[in-house]
């Protein structure tokens, strides 16, 4: 029996010597985009945020079942985020790939062959045809011929030696993408939830204007007819009766666009939860409240906005894998080392593969190095080194950007807290002269046009109330998707 050494014994020793070098730059962490550490949001308003941490299901704390019913039926069956699964399963197969490209690469191979060599006479008793027939021949000029048959079975093993760390680059580029498409995941969830949340919103505020608007066509209604009869007893102008039917029809008119944004809206919130439109008409069809923000908003700091929003956890991996593949080009730029091995048995009979004292045995190591190649591989590391640096731009946009939101949904928050007060004022206000109204219409001392004018303006008053607490909350809605809604 033949001694050879053993390959992978060989192949081990060698990957440990030579294998222990990295080129390419090693990741150190993000860059300093912005100075927040050690500060808060300097919009905040004391009275209406807090530093704790903000909750992941935040749209639980306004208070609505319906509501969170969407939100789970949304993040559990929307298209958009079954894509987004998709492409981290993608990314974490890719990762797998690279791992699996530092292994020894073997293939297993069955051959037969036959072959008829003109011009060759072997002889009858050469043996050299498998099936005893044929053993050569001459014709006409004395020309012989040979039939050959070769039977084999070979285990054929490769693999390259990670001399500078090119592979390794890879792993670590392949696994800061697969982070990067996790962390994108999240962000698709981000703006889904804030999208649901804000179009219920949207549809809760049309379905109640809509009411409204539906009780002052009633009023107004009532008015024109006293105002008809005003006329006809010769104590009303016609200028009186055509103003009066101008303000119907415009309050008319306002309402059919209030509808079409109601069956817009209910239609939105089937699709964003992964239905057909009007799947949810029979549930959403009756008028809800619009629910209120907690009297406390906890928004965290701006060190943990950074650290926890998934659009910059997303571009800080993206400059991982970017710095990371640096390494891939520089690699790319040194000699390459590999081994190539076979072991095979055969023959040309079909008895000798059973023969597994004889056998074939290779082993050949390689070493190439493109040394000479007119600067392309100077250009990828200065292409890599240009990407690195955009992604790094990138990066420190996505934190301003992720600031600039937080600060000015804060600000818009505030903003509207004091709006809905006032509003809230005015609504009051407004309640208080409708009554001193019907007071005074049952005293005799005022008409009934009159205090259908009070009831007119309180009904508008609430109108109003009702879109600027429908925009308090979309307030809400905005700083929880600028903080990232703490997903993790």
């Amino acid at each position: 029996m033949r001694s050879y050494p053993t390959l992978p014994l060989l192949a081990a020793t060698l990957a440990a010597t030579l294998s222990g070098c990295t080129v390419g730059p090693n990741y150190a962490g993000p860059p300093k985009a912005a100075p927040v550490e050690n500060t808060a949001f300097v919009r905040a308003d004391a009275a209406a945020v807090s530093t704790a941490p903000p909750v992941a299901e935040w749209w639980k704390t306004l208070g609505d079942p319906t509501l969170d019913d969407l939100e789970a039926k949304a993040l559990a069956g929307n298209a958009d985020v079954a894509a987004a699964e998709a492409r981290l399963r993608q990314a974490a197969a890719s990762l797998g790939e690279e791992r699996a490209n530092r292994a020894p690469k073997a293939s297993a191979s069955a051959m037969y062959a036959h072959a008829h060599v003109p011009g060759l006479d072997l002889g009858s008793s050469s043996g050299n045809s498998g099936d005893g027939s044929g053993s050569g021949g001459t014709s006409g000029g004395g020309s012989g011929s040979s039939d050959l048959n070769l039977y084999n079975l070979g285990v054929n093993a490769s693999w390259e030696v990670d001399l500078f760390g090119g592979q390794r680059r890879a792993i670590e580029a392949a696994r800061a993408s697969y982070e990067a498409s996790d962390a994108s995941l999240a962000d698709v969830q981000v703006s889904l939830s804030a999208q649901v949340a804000g179009t219920y919103l949207n549809l809760r505020d049309r379905q109640q204007r809509i009411a409204l608007g539906e009780q002052s066509i009633a009023l107004q209604e009532e008015a024109l007819g006293l105002t008809r009869q005003r006329r006809g007893a010769g104590t009303a102008t016609a200028s009186e009766v055509t103003q009066a039917e101008g303000q119907l029809a415009t309050t008319r008119a306002r309402l059919a666009p209030l509808k079409a944004d109601r069956d817009a809206y209910r239609n939105a919130l089937a699709v964003l939860t992964g239905q057909e439109p009007g799947a949810l008409d029979a549930a959403l069809g009756t008028s809800g409240d619009i629910p209120l923000p907690p009297a406390t908003v906890a928004v965290g700091d701006p060190a943990g906005l950074i650290a926890h929003r998934p659009d910059v956890r997303q571009a800080e991996r993206t400059l991982a894998a970017d710095t990371a593949r640096i390494g891939q080009a520089e690699a790319a730029r040194f000699p390459r080392l590999s081994f190539m091995g076979l072991i095979g048995i055969g023959g040309t009979k079909f008895s000798d593969l059973t023969n597994l004292d004889d056998f074939v045995g290779l082993a050949a190591p390689q070493l190439s190095w493109s040394f000479l190649d007119f600067g392309r591989n100077k250009a990828k590391v200065t292409k890599a080194e240009a990407v690195r640096d955009e992604a790094e731009a990138r990066y420190r946009g996505a934190v301003l950007t992720a600031l600039q939101d937080a600060e000015d949904s804060l600000a818009r928050y505030r903003e509207g807290r004091i709006q809905v007060a006032e509003l809230a004022r005015a609504r009051d206000k407004a309640a208080e002269a409708e009554t001193l109204a019907a007071q005074r219409f049952a005293a005799g001392t005022a008409t009934r046009i009159a205090l259908l004018n009070a009831r007119s303006d309180r009904n508008s008053a609430e109108q109003n109330l009702v879109s600027a607490r429908a925009q308090l909350t979309a307030g809400y809605v905005s700083i929880q998707k600028s903080l990232g809604l703490a997903w993790k």
